[in-house]
């Protein structure tokens, strides 16, 4: 079973839970989300990746805003020992009950956030994170990539995928239309519809990749490999490396 990280923060920092979505915290949401995310979830591509760049199998892995453990579940055949975290209680319990299942003694949960999960300095050899960093105004997003760093060794990796985009804002109006012709399902039952998309639109805070770059230079997380979706751009992977 998860356990709530309690980092002592000031009064005035940003409030995790209330900015994770209410579906990522309602059981049945849960249960239906890799169904809805499809193939575009599968983490092999980005576990071949790192394994490319130099994860070994001893490895640390740190994995934020796990969701489901989809990835945790996946990298964990691939290396030591996969710390899980999520502040939503009914992700973390999924976790936990499918990593029981697989027989996997090698996944840890931990039920916290980008801002308060509690870790020793330079102690992960890679930190990981998808569709999780989207729900962080830019401010927070500058101080929750600090905090990646801060947990990584020198040389370690840290893999983004998340909803990224590769425009000019001038184009937003123009790409996002396109996004939802394109992307949107027709029912929720079969992926994320229109209103879905919308809502995270409105509500949640996707960057420019010219913005997150920034915030990685200033966090001291190189740039080795940049992919920005096929258009209309509205998705993107960063693979880093701590200088």
């Amino acid at each position: 079973m998860g356990t709530i990280c309690r980092m002592p923060l000031p009064t005035w920092y940003l409030d995790e839970l209330a900015h994770a979505g209410p579906e990522h915290l309602d059981v049945g949401y849960v249960e239906v989300y890799d169904m809805k995310a499809g193939p575009s979830a599968d983490p092999d591509r980005d576990i071949e990746a790192l394994v490319r760049h130099g994860m070994r199998l001893g490895a640390r892995v740190l994995d934020l805003g796990a969701g489901t453990g989809r990835f945790a579940l996946s990298v964990a055949p691939h290396c030591g020992q996969v710390t899980a975290v999520d502040v939503s209680e009914p992700m973390i319990d999924h976790i936990d009950r499918a990593a029981a299942r697989a027989g996997m003694s090698n996944i840890h949960t931990e039920r916290a956030g980008f801002l308060s999960f509690e870790f020793e300095p330079e102690s992960f050899d890679v930190v990981y994170s998808r569709h999780a960093l989207h729900q962080l105004p830019d401010t927070w997003k500058a101080v929750a990539l600090c905090r990646v760093a801060a947990a990584l060794k020198r040389g370690g990796l840290f893999l983004l995928r998340d909803l990224i985009f590769s425009f000019h804002p001038r184009e937003l109006t123009e790409r996002v239309a396109a996004w939802l012709a394109e992307s949107a399902a027709t029912s929720p039952d079969v992926g994320w519809t229109r209103e879905e998309f919308e809502t995270h639109l409105r509500d949640e805070y996707s960057p420019f990749s010219w913005l997150l770059e920034v915030m990685l230079e200033y966090a001291d997380l190189r740039i080795v490999l940049k992919e920005p979706g096929a258009y209309p751009s509205t998705y993107a992977r960063y693979l880093c490396v701590k200088a």
